[in-house]
């Protein structure tokens, strides 16, 4: 198409996955949700779900890039049954945030670990990095930040489905909730920095590159790729990093752990991709510790151990870091 720029085949792929759900789709569930409530609206997922199980190959195969791992030792069908129960898993936490983005209820909600927040919120007047994860269900992590009395700049790519985009009021903003695009000049890290220096919060997801520089760390018995951003706009901030996982127990029960506080900084301007792998690591080993409590809370889907992707490109963090470094 004329004007529309070049993209790669590679970058397609890193992009993230095809897109899932229309609008006569989400209709149909957030019908039966008012209709049924939610144990209504998870009975529709048994079906939709098998569907997926048996005509989505690339779903499955995305699935089967963290089951094959969290479960090495399940053998091909009892694999199958891991991604199926992984789909209906996501497709509550879907239905889960319409619920709460509509209105229409809400959930009990279990805070753990708040007291390392209060001692970052303590020690500065700065904001700091929020680092959560695909696991749990991002939208209920809403009233964490509401207690932190703190506006949150979420750094997240535009949303191009426009079915997920209406019906889970993603992009929505607010006074306390801004967006803040990875697509934008240097990445958006200008803008990430300026507002940690104000005193306010920049959220990013720790698990996915999305294309960036990322470092291969021990992941579920495997080296994976996680990217490096958030440790290198911390260290270049001299602001913490807080570490932020969730999980739904059941039908109306979430829990949000502040499960760490971590610190990077760079011991001389040498060798920094090195030390920042002491951080990325301990951060994935978090993770991975999470989801030997809770396998089915794992949303990746996409395959973070494959060797044969190319090395991505620098990421704009890391080059805004060198020149703020060079400038020391």
């Amino acid at each position: 198409m004329e004007g529309e720029p070049a993209v790669s085949r590679n970058e397609k792929k890193e992009r993230g996955p095809r897109q899932r759900g229309n609008r006569l789709g989400f209709w149909f569930f957030e019908t039966a949700l008012r209709l049924f409530g939610l144990r209504g609206a998870y009975g529709l997922l048994y079906i939709v779900c098998s569907y997926y199980l048996l005509f989505d190959r690339a779903a499955v195969r995305a699935a089967l890039a963290y089951t094959t791992r969290r479960f090495p030792g399940d053998g091909r069908v009892r694999q199958l049954a891991n991604a199926y129960r992984l789909f209906i898993s996501q497709g509550k936490t879907l239905i889960d945030r319409y619920y709460l983005a509509s209105g229409l209820g809400d959930f009990r909600v279990d805070l753990n670990g708040y007291d390392k927040v209060e001692e970052v919120l303590s020690e500065s007047e700065q904001g700091f990095i929020l680092l959560t994860s695909h696991v749990g269900n991002w939208q209920v992590v809403m009233t964490f930040l509401e207690k932190m009395r703190k506006r949150i700049h979420l750094l997240m790519r535009p949303e191009d489905n426009p079915a997920v985009k209406e019906s889970l009021h993603i992009d929505g903003e607010d006074d306390m909730i801004k967006v803040i695009s990875p697509e934008q000049f240097l990445g958006g890290v200008v803008e990430m920095m300026n507002v940690i220096k104000d005193g306010d919060v920049v959220s990013i997801m720790g698990d996915r590159s999305y294309g960036y520089s990322s470092l291969n760390v021990s992941f579920l018995g495997e080296e994976a790729r996680f990217p490096y951003g958030a440790f290198t706009i911390a260290a270049a901030s001299g602001r913490p990093v807080v570490v932020l996982l969730s999980a739904k127990i059941s039908t109306r029960h979430y829990r949000i752990d502040i499960v760490d506080v971590l610190r990077p900084g760079y011991k001389g301007r040498k060798n920094k991709e090195e030390q920042l792998k002491v951080w990325v690591q301990q951060y994935a080993a978090l993770v991975e510790a999470y989801l030997q409590a809770y396998p089915f809370q794992c949303f990746l889907f996409h395959d973070i151990w494959n060797r044969r992707r190319p090395s991505s490109s620098k990421l704009p963090a890391e080059q805004s870091d060198t020149r703020t470094k060079d400038r020391d």
